[in-house]
């Protein structure tokens, strides 16, 4: 899709603004008055000793601790903000794919047909694959002269010779292409202008819009490269015991470096803090000797050079030693305002065309855009150079540099920064390196330009940075984990390349930490923590501004056979002294830009001083617009200039052949001419009537095409057949198929050959039918196939076809082994049952077969010829086999059988006994009464019972 769209520069804008936007309920995020690029608490909120307050005032460490209940509140406001802002990206995701589709929609179709160029220029803007037609006689009736710009291919397929194809190529020539320096340490001495890193180191382009110009280059590290170093120290009294350490660096730094390069000059400057209120203290005495208690140190100042850079290591321990610490109240000090001044002051540094490297040695945070209100410095930093007497003078009237504005200056004064910290504040100036990827990001896209000091400070944008003209977006921010991912990942046209190492508290081990974080590669290197990039061990291309529709790709072939591609593609790492590394670049102009203006690009690798000036010239016009004709009379005498096989009319004058003027085009007597037998109808409804003619319709598809005086033809509305134009046999002219040799038909396809109609008796059709557009049609209904050779409702066809048809519907048979052999000439269609087998109809005949297994299971299935000829065989997939004995029901049948016989036995047992039982008890008791007893006393039985009779007993 096009990013240069109004309407998606509109939407994807708003959509940014939602993410900048905060939700309700939370705090906004505190960010920097110069840099929106940057967040303040990813930097000044890391800094152990220096937090910021909403009003930007400075806590104390005593009172920046949260209690329990603000701890909750920020939680659940960074838990809202997240869940926030995780809605809000997935709604700007969704509209951005929507917004591509609908682009994507509306591009579909032929560009170079869609762009109605008029001339030959105006054609070969449009991209590489379109081409021009000179032909004069190409266009036929009705055709506009637009039509002459259509792609190469279609060109051809309209008739158009290629030599009368104008489609101009892009060239390029190498002007300047000095080999890279091949130089051994210890041999003869080159000025550093002499030595050569990058070839070639000029080239001109001539470009032709939308085809890609592919050059090389090569880079190689030369080995016993000059290298100028800059140490710059934090003098503040917390840094009193690193000064003590410093004052021997030059002589042992001088010694160390000379095992890498034999051309090394060291320099020195240090800073305090800018001279006003609240960052020291202003009261004469402390003005004098800022520090307390006996201890006697210098006067407060912002920078100072205290040596240039030098070969002479001696000198650099004299001056030093000379040096004394300062102080200041607050803990951040003002080492930005230094690093901006060592960047710009290239004179009083004596910096050369060299390896520059700056080492900024500190102990504490630092202050940078935005703070200098708190001072009363509103006026952001002009990044120019305010050196008097080797003192930074201005101090006091601008503000501290952002740090977008420090990459800008280190960039373009290739330096390279060792950020020389001490441990507790490692993690802080780490945050600083994510923050200058990130702001190398916003300067690589080419969006920012500096501001003059003379420019209001609220004109958009950056301290000292305003939005581009041409590209207005602002820079989006980006978490910490962001800028890990990308710095890992997508963000590698970084500037500058710089490291962060811990300083020992005092000093002691700068020199290792300067040699190894310069020499060795990307990776963990002695006394560094985290190095972001290595410094020399990798090589990074930057280019400078494009020009309007420019565009740029990079791919590096590495070491070890490494190829990286898109933003990877710039970089290459690891690369040890000697080695040779090499840049595919392809360049793509996309029109002419400014009229084809000669425009000029550089690109050099970050850190070095060398760079590639390419020239870009463009192709605007094609070859035969040298050989124009001024006021041809072929263009209606005079009235323009006939070239490149065309008329381009004067001003005020129209037609394909300049033949009226504009205030003419529309009258009622012109457009009578376009109207066809009278009608109403202008041009058919399929062109627009200039000068009394007809010019038709475009269409998207280049194949489409109105033509005709009324434009009333067109070559694809013609009948079709097999959804093919005219079935592919024939070419519609004017809504009409003319038909290729032995075709006929209304859409070509009735083919007049009969070879397709002849049976293996070489008769037609089997003398059963008649040969009609190459098909038989066979006479007799109960014969068919292509020459009438198949009977599928004679006798014996279920019989016929029962081995192959039990072989591949369930694999058994006679016929299961040779199944793929003898069984492919019919087309097998399985069904769940036999209702759904088809039935008899007109179309074609049908035979419906019973048959019968080995296993005695009938099978269905039935026999015809489709509409196509083709032999069809539907068949049920289940075979029906006669019902064995169910098992189960027979047991228990038996079973139960048993069961119950057993207990009829069982009762009828029982029954008999208690017949049996009751009979004999009836015969017990007849016998029992049939008894008759003996009642005599026993002779010789003698009661035992004595009855006496009372004589006075009456009976009373």
């Amino acid at each position: 899709m096009d990013v240069k769209d109004p309407n998606f520069q509109r939407h994807f804008s708003g959509g940014l603004n939602l993410l900048h936007h905060t939700p309700p309920g939370v705090d906004p995020v505190m960010i920097s008055a110069d840099d929106s690029c940057l967040r303040e608490d990813e930097v000044s909120a890391s800094d152990p000793r220096s937090f910021r307050g909403i009003n930007g005032g400075l806590r104390d460490p005593e009172t920046r601790r949260d209690t329990p209940s603000t701890r909750s509140v920020k939680r659940l406001r960074a838990k809202e903000t997240q869940n926030w802002s995780e809605k809000m990206k997935t709604l700007l995701i969704s509209s951005i794919l929507v917004m591509i589709c609908c682009s994507e929609a509306q591009q579909e179709g032929n560009e170079c047909i869609k762009a109605s160029a008029l001339s030959c220029g105006d054609c070969i803007q449009v991209g590489a694959r379109c081409g021009w037609c000179t032909d004069p006689e190409f266009l036929k009736q009705g055709e506009s002269t637009s039509a002459r710009c259509d792609e190469l291919e279609s060109l051809r397929k309209r008739g158009c010779a290629e030599a009368k194809i104008e489609n101009p190529h892009g060239s390029q020539q190498i002007q300047k292409n000095k080999p890279v320096t091949n130089r051994r340490k210890g041999a003869e001495k080159l000025r550093p202008e002499d030595i050569t890193q990058i070839q070639p180191q000029k080239l001109s382009l001539q470009l032709r819009s939308g085809e890609p110009q592919n050059i090389e280059l090569k880079f190689k590290r030369a080995e016993d490269y000059p290298i100028d170093l800059y140490y710059l120290m934090d003098l503040s009294y917390s840094m009193k015991d690193d000064l003590e350490n410093v004052k021997n660096l030059g002589t042992s730094l001088m010694k160390e470096m000379s095992k890498i390069t034999s051309d090394f000059r060291i320099g020195f400057g240090s800073f305090v803090e800018k001279t006003v209120m609240p960052y020291i203290s202003t009261t004469p005495a402390k003005l004098l000797n800022p520090c307390t208690g006996d201890q006697n140190c210098t006067s407060p100042f912002s920078y100072k050079n205290v040596l240039r850079l030098t070969s002479n290591g001696q000198r650099f321990n004299s001056l030093v030693g000379q040096q004394q610490i300062s102080g200041n109240l607050d803990s951040p000090e003002g080492g930005f305002d230094a690093i901006m001044q060592v960047a710009v002051c290239g004179e009083h540094i004596g910096w050369r065309n060299v390896t520059r490297l700056l080492v900024f040695s500190t102990d504490a945070g630092f202050h940078f855009a935005g703070d200098g209100k708190l001072g009363g410095i509103v006026l952001p930093n002009d990044g120019r150079c305010h050196l008097e007497n080797n003192m930074y003078t201005m101090s006091h009237y601008y503000d501290y540099p952002s740090i977008a504005h420090l990459v800008q200056k280190l960039s373009e004064n290739n330096i390279q920064t060792i950020f020389a910290v001490t441990e507790e504040f490692q993690p802080v100036y780490k945050k600083l390196v994510l923050e200058l990827l990130q702001s190398s990001l916003c300067l690589s896209s080419s969006r920012w330009t500096f501001r003059g000091p003379d420019e209001a400070p609220g004109s958009g944008g950056p301290s000292g940075l305003r939005p581009r003209a041409r590209h207005p977006s602002p820079c989006v921010p980006h978490t910490e984990e962001h800028l890990r991912l990308s710095s890992a990942e997508e963000l590698k046209n970084l500037i500058p390349k710089s490291a962060v190492g811990t300083l020992s508290a005092n000093s002691s081990n700068v020199i290792n930490l300067i040699v190894d974080a310069y020499n060795k590669p990307t990776g963990d290197i002695t006394d560094l923590l985290c190095a972001v990039q290595s410094l020399s061990s990798e090589v990074i291309l930057e280019n400078s501004k494009l020009p309007e529709g420019v565009t740029i790709t990079y791919q590096s072939r590495c070491k070890n056979g490494v190829v990286n591609d898109g933003e990877n593609g710039r970089k290459c790492s690891n690369i040890s002294i000697g080695d040779e590394v090499s840049f595919s670049i392809n360049i793509t102009a996309q029109g002419c830009p400014k009229q084809g203006k000669t425009e000029s690009i550089k690109i050099k690798p970050l850190g070095f001083t060398e760079e590639v000036e390419i020239l870009l010239s463009f192709i605007c016009e094609c070859d035969c617009h040298l050989f124009a004709i001024k006021n041809s009379p072929v263009c209606h005498n005079g009235n323009g200039s006939f070239e490149c096989g065309a008329c381009r009319c004067n001003k005020g004058r129209v037609g394909r052949q300049c033949e009226c003027r504009k205030d003419e085009v529309s009258s009622e007597d012109l457009d009578r001419n376009c109207r066809r037998d009278n009608g109403t109808d202008i041009c058919s409804n399929n062109g627009e009537c200039v000068c009394g003619a007809c010019e038709c319709k475009k269409r998207e598809n280049p194949e489409e095409r109105y033509s005709g005086k009324y434009c009333e033809c067109d070559n694809f509305n013609c009948d079709r057949s097999n959804n093919k134009l005219c079935g592919g046999h024939g070419r519609c002219e004017c809504r009409a198929c003319v038909c290729d040799a032995n075709y006929t038909g209304s859409a070509c396809d009735c083919s007049l050959d009969i070879s397709t109609c002849l049976a293996s008796n070489q008769q037609v059709c089997n003398g059963r039918g008649v040969c009609e557009c190459g098909a038989c049609h066979c006479t007799d209904p109960k014969f068919q196939g292509p020459t009438c050779e198949i009977c599928p409702t004679c006798p014996g066809v279920c019989t016929e076809h029962k081995e192959c048809v039990q072989c591949r519907a369930f694999g058994t048979g006679e016929k299961q082994d040779v199944c793929e052999r003898d069984c492919s000439s019919f087309r097998l269609v399985k069904v769940k049952d036999r209702e759904k087998l088809p039935q008899p109809v007109q179309s074609f005949p049908l035979m419906h077969c019973k048959e019968r297994d080995a296993n005695d299971c009938w099978f269905y299935y039935t026999y015809a010829i489709n509409n196509s000829t083709e032999p069809e065989v539907h068949v049920v997939e289940t075979l029906e086999c006669p019902a064995g004995p169910d098992i189960i029901p027979i047991v228990a049948g038996v079973v139960a059988g048993i069961v119950l016989i057993g207990l009829a036995l069982l009762l009828i047992w029982k029954l008999l006994m208690i017949i049996h039982d009751r009979r004999e008890f009836a015969k017990f008791e007849k016998e029992k009464m049939n008894a008759k007893w003996d009642t005599g006393e026993n002779p010789i039985y003698k009661s035992a019972v004595t009855t006496v009779i009372n004589p006075k007993y009456e009976g009373k």
